[in-house]
């Protein structure tokens, strides 16, 4: 499978098999993901891997997302359902991966604006870890799907991953065999997001 066929083939998916990935191929793939671009070549993406049983069904709990939803108004049945079907898909994985940054090798700032931009360059460098991630995990077949969960509980991941003070979760990667095929999706044409000057 060539780049561009991974890219255009690449889908999220949210069932797996029970079958076990190797810790070599989560390697494998990490190392994939370190090769990303990053601001000032300080690569400030962290890892967590959490293939325990308990530890994923603790991450998976919701409570945040159901203190949230409550908050917000919403029928106590739908956030249920809600918090059973993100219950399911982290659950359902045999491999998470949290993926965090660290701003501890970023430049630091005196002011507010350029504390802002250099929390943005991470932040995008470790998000271009984690697309590099999910595309080299399509072109070695097996599944994966990207949840920003963290980003609305990063205080229970971290407490729950036991996670270094400076390690700020930004994404849980869900990824096993697949156990479905991908929906089909669309995108919308380069035309219409696209301007040229």
């Amino acid at each position: 499978m060539n780049l561009r066929e991974a890219i255009h083939n690449r889908r999220s998916i949210r069932r797996y098999t029970r079958q076990q990935i190797s810790e070599e191929t989560i390697a494998r793939l990490l190392d994939s993901a370190i090769w990303a671009p990053s601001a000032h070549n300080r690569q400030p993406w962290r890892f967590a891997v959490v293939r325990s049983e308990s530890v994923r069904s603790t991450l998976a709990k919701g409570e945040q997302l159901r203190a949230d939803r409550l908050a917000d108004g919403d029928p106590r049945e739908v956030v249920e359902a809600d918090a059973q079907r993100s219950f399911n898909r982290i659950t359902g994985a045999p491999t998470v991966i949290a993926f965090c940054l660290t701003m501890k090798e970023m430049d630091a700032y005196p002011d507010l604006r350029r504390k802002k931009a250099e929390y943005v360059m991470a932040a995008q460098s470790t998000a271009m870890a984690m697309q590099n991630f999910l595309l080299v995990a399509h072109a070695e077949g097996l599944a994966a799907c990207w949840l920003c969960a963290p980003l609305f509980a990063p205080d229970a991941v971290t407490s729950i991953l036991g996670l270094p003070s400076d390690w700020e979760p930004q994404g849980l990667i869900t990824l096993g065999y697949p156990a479905a095929e991908p929906k089909l999706k669309s995108r919308k044409p380069v035309e219409v997001v696209t301007l040229w000057r």
